[in-house]
């Protein structure tokens, strides 16, 4: 059932967060379910889910945001796109993209945009088959600059 995050999905939700990035810190300070919270009862940010037999395989997260071009009409921002690693390939993917993408036409956007960091052919194909093109736009992504080091580096970390 591909339905809205619910505030009692949040340990299902990071546990398939920690699939997508093994490498962040768990957080013991409640930071990720404040931004949790802030999510699910925000107007324009959607965290979606699939669930099967109770248990949350998918997620998404789509961000509407505002827009005073193409006659106001809304884009779209999808980020946070996981399936469970013991049910990838098995269409659990296309299934939650197609809510997600679904979501974005009924607000009203002209557009949805997305991200990976995957070189993985893979990756790529299945992002395609879902309605996306590699070739329309070129995205450019910076981050912030670590803080100096200790012995005075001003140099901004690589990324």
């Amino acid at each position: 059932m591909f339905r809205a995050a619910r505030p009692d999905d949040f340990e299902q939700i990071i546990r398939l967060y920690r699939q997508l990035n093994a490498d962040d810190p768990v957080l013991e300070d409640g930071s990720d379910e404040a931004a949790f919270q802030q999510i699910v009862s925000s107007p324009g940010l959607h965290l979606f889910v699939l669930e099967l037999d109770g248990t949350v395989v998918a997620t998404t997260y789509l961000n509407v945001i505002p827009n005073l071009s193409r006659s106001a009409a809304p884009y779209a921002v999808i980020e946070n796109v996981v399936v469970d690693e013991s049910r990838r390939g098995t269409g659990l993917g296309r299934q939650i993209m197609a809510g997600t993408l679904r979501a974005a036409w009924d607000a009203g956007c002209y557009k949805a945009m997305l991200m990976t960091g995957s070189r993985n052919p893979a990756t790529h194909a299945f992002y395609r088959a879902c309605g996306f093109s590699a070739d329309v736009k070129t995205a450019y992504l910076a981050r912030p600059a670590a803080p100096p080091s200790s012995a005075g580096d001003p140099s901004p970390a690589a990324s």
